[in-house]
């Protein structure tokens, strides 16, 4: 029995495992092709000829933190830091990362032997002789991973952990980038329904000024009734700004985790102009972007399978043991005549299979072009989404500035023809065209100022909205199976 115990001790030590060779290849992250600078990034650099692929390194000076402080608005940042607390959207990605981990460690348990234990006991009579037997019996078996088949799916599982903790992160930052737009087109509707409140103030004025020409014989009726009109369309227009702004708030609520009856947000104007989204090189995003981490770690994972496929065409090595005691517990039950135990060693190999194993090695191998094709087109779409975040950052500036103007001309437009129809030298009909024309460069400049917030959460999302690789869990962490800090905020624990 002591000899048993020895080898079974033996059978579990690591040692013996890494004398197996790993088959397969071993993993190399995709180069991707990389610009030296963004088009829209201000100084222009050349991009040497050729196709300039560059692997990722982490960018440890990259900038962490909330990224929406930069709009210096409390309100929304009580909302956001909400998100951390009750989005369902998040907790789903966090329980999702929490099922990966699991993996991880029950891929991990196949490098141990797998030890039963089998008790019995039974009453039995024969010869009128009554005789009971004890049966105190365990067993062991082990698979020798030889071929790295186990060591493989490990690391695959370890990828796939990893992409669903940054699937974590891209889940947080699209719900917070979301959460920012909806925040400024609620702003935006309380702008606008402030424009559109005093625009009826000047429309009841302009009708009684009509209404005073009329009385004095001046002006036609025909004027009264077209600044009735008037005054009457902008109320309506007034009223319906409520419906669009509630229907904000309730996403808003939603976006928080919490029911839209439970969320009333105070009428705030939009701010005078949104923050400048600073830009760093583009190579930064390779690191940055959680989606880019989540396709890259990916592709590692299918890698691995590949390794998977091709131990299959190697010898399956077993070992098993089994030993205990058997005899009856009142008469010298742990005498070595009532111990028993075996020792075997036992191998398999798959002599024909139809090209079964042969296919599973091929998809495996697809599978893993498909993913580095994903990764770098995920790439693509980044540099694409900065470009576009960066260009709307300069032109929306551009544009107004340029709508600043034609604001400042049409009101102007709008004193002058009211001076001049009171004077009796203009008709009605160019008042209204000036203020109607006045009105509509107001909502424009509004609807730009939308634009240019929404532009620049849609650029800080596009830049990864200051996370980066560092956040992501080790696979030395995720083999130890500990609880990991991912950041998922208080009520979003990873050990829930």
């Amino acid at each position: 029995m002591k000899t048993l115990t020895v080898r079974l001790s033996a059978a579990a030590l690591p040692s013996l495992l890494l004398a197996g060779c790993l088959v397969g290849p071993d993993y190399s992250r995709p180069s991707v092709e990389t610009p030296l600078a963004f088009k829209e990034g201000g100084a222009r650099a050349t991009v040497m000829p050729g196709r300039n692929w560059r692997p990722a390194r982490p960018a440890d000076e990259a900038d962490r933190g909330d990224w929406w402080r930069v709009y210096r608005d409390p309100a929304l940042d009580r909302l956001i830091r909400l998100v951390d607390v009750d989005n369902q959207n998040l907790r789903a990605a966090v329980a999702a990362y929490r099922q990966a981990r699991a993996l991880v460690q029950e891929a991990r348990a196949q490098l141990f032997p797998t030890v039963l234990g089998a008790p019995s006991i039974s009453r039995s009579r024969s010869g009128g002789v009554e005789r009971t037997t004890l049966t105190l019996q365990g067993s062991a078996s082990w698979e020798l991973d030889l071929f790295g088949r186990i060591r493989r799916q490990i690391e695959s599982d370890v990828a796939s952990a990893q992409a669903s903790a940054a699937e974590i992160a891209a889940v947080r930052l699209a719900n917070q980038a979301e959460l920012a737009a909806a925040y400024f087109q609620l702003r935006y509707q309380d702008s606008l329904q402030r424009l559109l409140d005093q625009t009826v103030q000047a429309y009841q004025r302009s009708l009684a000024i009509t209404e005073n020409q009329y009385a004095a014989g001046v002006a036609a009726r025909s004027d009264v009734i077209t600044a009735q009109t008037q005054l009457q369309t902008t109320q309506a227009q007034a009223i319906a700004v409520g419906l669009q702004r509630a229907t904000l708030e309730h996403a808003i609520a939603v976006l928080i985790g919490r029911p839209p009856a439970e969320v009333s947000l105070p009428r705030i104007r939009l701010a005078a102009r949104p923050p400048t989204v600073p830009v760093s090189v583009p190579s930064d995003l390779l690191e940055r972007r959680p989606d880019i981490a989540q396709a890259e770690r990916a592709v590692q994972a299918q890698s691995e399978q590949i390794g998977v496929a091709v131990a299959a065409f190697y010898p399956t090595i077993t070992l098993s043991a089994n030993g205990g005691i058997a005899g009856d517990p009142a008469r010298n039950f742990f005498s070595a005549a009532n111990t028993f135990w075996s020792v075997a060693a036992n191998g398999s190999q798959v002599l024909f299979d139809g090209g079964a194993r042969a296919a599973v090695l091929q998809a495996a191998r697809a599978g893993y072009d498909a993913d580095v094709a994903t990764y770098r087109q995920t790439v693509l779409t980044a540099f694409q989404e900065v470009e576009n975040g960066l260009s709307g950052q300069r032109i929306l500036a551009r544009q107004a500035a340029a709508q600043d103007v034609a604001v400042q001309s049409s009101r102007r437009a709008v004193e002058i023809a009211l001076n001049e129809y009171r004077a009796g030298t203009q008709n009605y009909t160019t008042v209204v065209t000036a203020q109607a024309l006045a009105l509509n460069n107001e909502v424009t400049a509004l609807q730009i100022l939308l634009n240019r917030f929404t532009n620049s959460v849609s650029l800080i999302r596009a830049l990864g909205g200051g996370w980066d690789t560092r956040s992501l869990p080790s696979g030395e962490e995720l083999k130890a199976f500990r609880t990991l800090p991912i950041d998922t905020g208080q009520a979003l624990r990873t050990d829930e």
